[in-house]
């Protein structure tokens, strides 16, 4: 067995300037959204990027959930008391 390893450069990691033009693209309404869905599952993105990308729409995804659950209590209060 030989001792050599080869390394991945897929793992680079990402530079000032990359992650303010990330969130830069990001701020934009609707591009953004498409944004995270293209680097999250695109296979060219950056890993770092692409994980960062799945775990923002994993947390907007828990958000939507929790806003429709809060949504449905607060009717059903409101509902209840007319």
């Amino acid at each position: 067995m030989s001792g050599n390893v080869q390394v991945n450069n897929s793992h680079s990691e990402m530079s000032v300037k990359n992650w303010l033009l990330t969130f830069l693209i990001l701020a934009i309404p609707f591009v953004g959204i498409i944004m995270l869905i293209v680097w999250a599952f695109g296979d060219k993105s950056n890993v770092t990027r692409s994980n960062y990308a799945k775990a923002a729409l994993i947390m907007a995804a828990i958000g939507i959930v929790l806003y429709i659950i809060f949504i449905v209590i607060f009717m059903g209060i409101i509902g209840s008391m007319v």
